[in-house]
This record gives structure tokens, sequence and C-alpha cells, in this order.
């Protein structure tokens, strides 16, 4: 170790406080970077495995393939792994089942499905062999005592299938399908009969949707159990889980004439996509984040370098008069940032991947508490998030400390004495306004002097406040926009537990409204009918949204596929809700509405018009207005009847008048799309608008409670016991939901505990850069009170710097705030489209927060400056 090395090793040795606020700086910035690293890479693990709850673990599948066939698939370069999946189909259950749950649905898999598929055993063990079969719990409870382990169970199998008109197939997400009259209007088409031994006791599997109408049943297959011509779904996990699964499946595709089909949920949270929109976005965020936490880290270790640097001004002026060149002033500095680094970065890695995971602890606990975590979060540490971590801990290290060598390298023995470097004393530079004194006083003015005098250090305070202001705005949009975005991405089931009866039947969901214990369980309701019928809204063109205009590409006057009717209106679907009157003045109170002002209207709706929803065409989450229209305006309804060629009859219904747009749908409502308007009327008005028609339909409309509760389950098992008669269809979606809610929780904390973390942080900074500058002007200040300046004085004078700080940085801040949010949104606009707004409340935070947290840290450190005497500090140096 050369002697400028040595002397640099002792000075911070010597200088043990402002080395440890270094390395403090140093640690927080490498604990910050390895902490977003490891939070995104866990937090994805965590998302990957409840997909996996959901639909098993597979990548790539091929549905109808023959026996010949899987072994090209198990040999390709794509597989790792092969599952093979026999879907048998439907069994009708008879008196066994339910009218909810008529049917068991059967499938069979082979020993590795069972591995890659979440399946819990309850009791009893998994399929060995093709005449064994596990049941589900709810099935085994009904039939008690019938179907225990050991027992035989017979199903005859095939595809359900209806006569009515506008149903395609029917499959596991199928409602049961009921006519007019309220009548099963479905059957099953038998293809094959299956005899089979219970071996085990299963709960309901993830991947069967908890309202389908059916129990499950679970074989066992596997390759050599397979006859020539029978046909499974080989669902392959992949070998490489990036960008060319795309081709490879191609590629096999064509080898073995089957298509293939994706599980994107699962390869979109590996960061792997065929939507490049997504790519942009998520890799543009990313950008923008890791940007701005690298500047933030550079302006909290660049201020401690520099200010070490400004301390050492005089040592390094010695060592130019014995001779040190510019380099190994340079490199002095280079060398105490190398030593910060070594030990800093390792401390600071430790710290980061500790502290997530502590919080993950918490985190858990709380979700588990709250949601029931079907999968909880667990630290995920990859060496490439290490050497990310590392490798740009260093840049910002090097990057800090770059700027103060250089300027450690200029200093000569006459600067040091005299540090010229410091403090500019031409009459040009320290003038100032004669404004300042008539409004602020004298003290203003030498405040505003002192802060030119020292240039650099007032630079540098500036700098590291409008940083702070930059981090907080930024991180703050960021995450606004994040849990903003993953909601648009969501079904907006508001609902927990849905009730539904026939027309016949909907007196039931009355008398159940009127049962206090059930009520009691209750948080909100919306009680309603939907008209089964087909219904349009008769838009004028000049009405229709633009985002609808530019998708259908043409007008009234060039329509060549026919979509405008004969009068040049569009016929926009209506999604028609009928709520009895008590319950429309409910609705109508919730959106804030006052029904007494439209008690002349004849037929009043209120239409939602403010919506959000994915819009397949262009690829985005859209949030938009579904028409330009007003309160007061009409829309025509009509209803139109449908053939093999197309509408077959149109007649016009009646005339609603809007009498409230709003965002706020009832609860039942969880879909919605540009093309179609969703309208809620009061009961009252439905005889009028179907007046014109021939037929009834009144008789088409199915009643529906839809609620929300504490305990979902609770009140799903009470209105069960009240439903003696089996007359209502109920559906417990709370687990569905919880899992959202789940989803947002977390981001939502994981994001306000990174607002927290860059807030404190920042203030940290804050408090670092004001102490330590008002500490080197010591000399400054025994000065002014040497010649008569009073306490009120001296502190008046530090308020108008304080104010001075505070309006400087938010003048820079703020705009560059704004533009770096702005940079945000548009990046976001590839995969979601919205309104730019700006976040007036973090707006209003940074503000008030500036100005409080530079005046306590001015206070903080004149109340230890007041502490020494003038003559000591007159006397000080700084060295």
């Amino acid at each position: 170790m050369n002697i400028v090395n040595k002397l640099t090793v002792r000075n911070l040795k010597h200088n043990k406080k402002r080395t440890l606020v270094t390395m403090f700086g140093t640690i927080i910035s490498v604990a910050m970077i390895i902490a977003v690293a490891t939070i995104g890479v866990s937090f994805m693990d965590m998302l990957q495995r409840t997909t996996m709850q959901s639909t098993g673990e597979w990548h790539v599948s091929y549905e109808d393939v023959y026996k010949e066939q899987i072994e090209t698939i198990e040999k390709d370069e794509l597989t790792e792994a092969v599952s093979l999946v026999k879907e048998l189909g439907f069994a009708p259950l008879g008196e066994e089942g339910t009218d909810s749950n008529p049917y068991m649905y059967v499938r069979e898999m082979d020993q590795e499905g069972f591995e890659r598929f979440p399946v819990t055993l309850i009791d009893g063990r998994l399929p060995a062999a093709a005449d064994e079969v596990v049941l589900q719990e709810e099935f085994v409870q009904l039939n008690e005592g019938r179907y225990e382990i050991g027992s035989t169970i017979q199903l005859e199998i095939g595809e359900r299938y209806t006569e009515e008109e506008g149903y395609g197939e029917l499959d596991l997400n199928s409602w049961i399908i009921t006519d007019s009259n309220g009548e099963v209007a479905e059957s099953v088409q038998i293809e094959t009969e299956r005899d089979y031994t219970v071996v085990g006791i299963i709960e309901q599997p993830n991947w069967v949707p908890m309202w389908g109408p059916v129990y499950s049943a679970i074989g066992y297959t596997d390759r050599d159990l397979l006859s020539e011509d029978e046909q499974v779904t080989a669902m392959i996990v992949a070998s490489q889980i990036n960008g060319s699964i795309y081709e490879k499946a191609e590629t096999l595709e064509e080898n073995i004439g089957n298509k293939s089909t994706f599980n994107t949920d699962l390869l979109m949270y590996h960061l792997v996509t065929g939507n490049e929109g997504f790519h942009t976005v998520i890799y543009g965020l990313l950008s923008i984040i890791i940007t701005v936490i690298v500047i933030g880290s550079v302006a909290l270790i660049f201020n401690a370098f520099a200010i070490s640097v400004s301390e050492r001004s005089r040592q390094l002026g010695m060592l130019s008069s014995v001779g040190a060149t510019k380099k190994q002033k340079r490199n002095s500095v280079f060398f105490e940032g190398f030593l910060i680094g070594i030990i800093s970065i390792p401390i600071g890695l430790l710290a980061g991947i500790a502290g997530i995971g502590i919080t993950f602890s918490i985190i858990n606990g709380i979700l588990e508490e709250s949601f029931g975590l079907p999968e909880a979060l667990r630290l995920v540490v990859t060496p490439t998030s290490l050497l990310i971590a590392t490798g740009v801990s260093a840049l910002t290290i090097f990057i800090s400390s770059y700027i103060p060598a250089l300027r450690a390298s200029r200093i000569t023995a006459i600067d040091a004495i005299r540090q010229s470097n410091d403090i500019k004393l031409s009459k040009r530079k320290v003038k100032t306004s004669k404004l300042v004194r008539s409004l602020f006083g004298m003290e203003a003015e030498i405040g505003l002097k002192n802060l030119k005098r020292n240039k650099r250090r007032y630079q540098v305070t500036v700098f590291s406040l409008m940083i702070s202001i930059v981090l907080f705005l930024t991180v703050s949009y960021f995450t606004a926009n994040l849990t903003r975005s993953f909601e648009m991405t969501q079904d907006e089931m508001q609902y927990d537990v849905s009730v539904y009866s026939n027309f016949e039947n909907s007196r039931f969901i009355q008398e159940l409204l009127e049962n206090d214990q059930i009520m009691d369980l209750v948080n909100d309701f919306s009680f309603e009918n939907r008209v089964n019928a087909d219904i349009a809204a008769a838009i004028e063109y000049e009405r229709m949204a633009d985002r609808f205009k530019n998708q259908i590409g043409s007008t009234p006057k060039n329509d060549p596929d026919g979509q405008f009717l004969e009068d040049g209106r569009y016929p926009y679907y209506v999604e028609l809700i009928t709520m009895k009157e008590e319950y429309f003045e409910r609705y109508a109170d919730q959106i804030g509405l006052n029904l007494d002002n439209y008690q002349d209207v004849l037929n009043p709706a209120i239409v939602v018009n403010q919506i959000t929803y994915p819009d397949d065409i262009d690829g985005q989450y859209v949030e938009t207005d579904v028409l330009k229209t007003n309160v007061g305006d009409s829309i025509d309804l009509i209803h139109r009847e449908w053939g093999d060629s197309g509408v077959t009859e149109q007649t016009e219904l009646a005339t609603t008048e809007i009498i409230a747009l709003t965002d706020q749908a009832p609860i039942s409502v969880s879909f919605f799309s540009i093309s179609s308007l969703v309208m809620i009327v009061p009961e009252a008005s439905v005889e009028e608008i179907f007046s014109a028609h021939p037929d009834n339909y009144l008789s088409q409309k199915d009643g529906a409670l839809y609620f929300t509760s504490d305990d979902p389950n609770e009140a799903a098992t009470v209105i069960e016991e009240f439903d003696t008669r089996g007359q209502l269809s109920i559906n417990n979606f709370h687990e569905m939901k919880q899992s959202d809610q789940q989803m947002v929780v977390v981001i939502s904390i994981f994001t306000y505990g990174f607002i927290t973390l860059i807030t404190l942080i920042s203030v940290a900074n804050i408090f670092n850069t004001i102490s330590t500058s008002i500490a080197l002007r010591k000399r400054e200040f025994a000065m002014l009170k040497s010649i008569g300046m009073t306490p009120k004085s001296f502190n008046k004078m530090i308020y108008f710097e304080s104010i001075f700080y505070g309006l400087k940085s938010l003048l820079y801040g703020l705009p560059l705030g704004i533009g770096v949010m702005y940079l945000i949104y548009w990046r976001t606009q590839t995969m979601f489209s919205y309104s730019f707004s700006l976040p007036w409340i973090p707006i209003a935070i940074v503000i008030v927060a500036v100005f409080l947290i530079v005046g306590a840290a001015m206070m903080y450190s004149i109340s230890k400056v007041k502490k020494e005497n003038i003559i000591d500090g007159l006397k000080q140096e700084n060295i």
C-alpha cells in the first residue's frame, strides 16, 4: 500500500463519524437495490405457484394426441416432462346428485399428472390402476356411507348438449340450461361406461370452476394403457422457459400435426409472453424505476464523498505541496470508494435480504390471518440478482466518487489554504436583490449571500432535496399505476355469494331478504332480474365512442358489412337489469342520485358509462366512456330475433331517458365492453318497454341476489339451510375473489413499503446533507456572532435559508418529477389506456414535507452549532 493510500486509511479512521455516515449511506443504497430485485423475483415466484394451484404445472399442451405421437413429444428439445390427461366427460348422477350439481365430471391422469396438478388427498390414496378413482369429498358426504373407500361406482359418461338456441358447446364453465318455464333443457349423450373402485377422497380441484354443475372424479391412465386409437392431452413442462418456447412449440406442432395451447398465465409470470406490449410495459417500467433508484443512490453516496473531499481539502492541498500528483490525489478518492464498497456492499446485500425475509414473515402472517393465504411468499435469492445488485452498487459507488475524485485531483496547496474552491467572493456572484432586504430584512439578505458564497454546498443540498422529491413522486406514481394496472387486468367481481332462481321462484329470494339471520351476515347486496331477450340500443354515429368508431372502421354511409341499422344507427347490445322499486331507489341512493327529480320520466334508465375493459383488438386494458351522451338524452331500444343467416326480425320496443351516468355498476356486473351498455331500470318500466312486443318477455327474466359478507361461507351455509325446497342455486365465489384480493393486498403492501423506504432514505439524505453543510459553516456562524448578530436574527437567517432551500428544490423537483411520472404513464399506455392525471395528494405531501424536513434538519443542526463558543468556531478548520 502506497503512502497516499495509507493516509486515506488513516483519514477514514480519524474521521470515524464521516466514514460511518458514508458507509451507512452506501449500505442503504445496496440494501435498496437487492431488496427491489429480491421482491421482484420472490413475488413472481409466488404468482407462479399460485397459478399452478389453479391450472397445474404445464407450459404447452397438445390435445387429441395418439400413443405414437407421445414418444415424439417426449423426445423433443422443448420437453422436460409430459403429463397425460384424458377428459372423459360428464356422468349424470340422478338422485345421487343435486339440482345445482347433477353431474360427475371424470378425468384420468398418469403419475406425472398427479405430481404436476394440485390434487389434495383427504383420505386413502391416489389411483394407480385403470379401474381406480378418487371422488370429491362433498359427493361422498352427500351420499353418506355409499361411496366409502373400497366401494365401487358405475358411471355412464358423455357430453352435455342442449336444443335451446343461443348456446354453444357446454363445458365445465356452463351453467345448467333451463327453458322459459325454468325446466332443465339439457341432457348428456352417453359415449362410454366405466366401473371404478374408490381408493381415495379429495378436495374439489382448483381447476374445476366452483360454479360448474359437477362433482369431480379422477382416475388413472398412462401410455401403456392406451390403445392405438385412443386420444389424450399431452401437457408439457418446458425444459427452458424463455421467448424461444413459442418457436419450439410451433416446430413440434408441425412435427406431430396437432395445435398447441399455452398456459399464458403461468408463462406471463415467467415474463414470457407473445404480447409485445406486455414486454414493452414491464421492461420499460423496470428501466425507469431502476434508473430513478440508481440516481437516488448516486445522489446519496455522492453527497457523502463530496462532503468528505470538502473536509479533506486542506489535507489534499498539503499532499500537493509535498509533490503528490493529480493521479495520486484522484486515486486517493477512488481508493476511499473501494474501501467503502468492499465493506458496505456485502453488509448491504445481507441487510437487504434479511430485511425482505423479515418483511415476508410479517406479510405472510397478516395474509394468512386475513385471507387464508394459498401460497405464502418465500425468500428467493438468485445468483443473477446478487450479481446485478453487486454490479449496480459498484457502478453507483464509482459514479458517486468520480466527480469528487476529479475535484480532488485539481486541489492545489494555495487553493486548499484559501478554500477558494468552496467559497466564491466575486461581487457579481454574491449580489442579491434589494427586494430581498426590503421584504425579509437584513438577515434574509445575509442568508442568501451565504448560500451564494458557499455555492457548491448549497447546490449539493438543493440537488439532494430535488432528488428526494423526484424519488418520492416517481415511486408514489409508479406504485399507484402498478396497483391500478393490476386491478384493470382482474375481473371486477364485487360480490362474494350469488343466489339464483328462475322467474317463477324469485319470490323465494324476496323471502330470503326478509330473513334477519341471513341479512345480519350481509354487508351489501343487489337484488335484480336480468332480461334474457336480445335487446339492443340504437345509437347515433355521433354518440359512439371514438375508440369504437376506429375499431369498426366504417360509417353509416360506408358500411359494407351491414353493421349499422337502416336509419344509420348502430345496435349496441344491452344488458338490461331490472329492480323492484325499493331496490332501484336503494341503488340510486348509492350512486348519489335523487329520484325525486325524475318522477315524471316515463322510462328512466341509469347507464353505466365509465368502464374498464380488456380490448383484445388493440391488446390493451382500457378505461373509457361507452357513449358520448348526457343526462336527459334518450336511448331507443329494439328487440332482435336471430336465425342461421343473422337477424331475422327486429321490433321497436320503447324509448328510455338517461337519468344518470355512472361508473358504479351494481355489484353483480363484472364484465364490460365498449360495444354494449349496462342499463338499470325500475321493474315498473319493463311492461312499458315490452308493450309493443307480442311475446311475454317478462317470463324470460332470471331473479338473482348478489351480496358481500364478512363471513361468506357462513352466509352460504345459512342460505342452504333456508332453501329447504331446493328452489335456489347458491354459489360461493369468496375463495376465487379472495385470491384476486390477496394479490392486490400483496402489491399494496410492497408498494407502500417501497414508498416508506424511499421516504426514509430521502429524509436521511436530507438530514445528512444539511447537517454536514451546517457543520462545515461553524467558522462562518462564529464570525457573524462576533460582529453582533443576535440569536433572534441568527434564527431568522436560518428560517429564510430553509425556505429558500425548499422553494428552490420544489422549483426544480416538481417539474422533473412530473416529467418522470408522465414518462411512466406514457410507457404503460402500450398495454393500458387511461387518461393522465396528476397525483395531487402525493404532490401536496411533498410540498409540506420538504419544508418540515428542511426546517427540522436545519434546527437540529443549528442546535448543535449553538453549543460552540465563538473562539472555537473561528479556529475551526476543515481537516
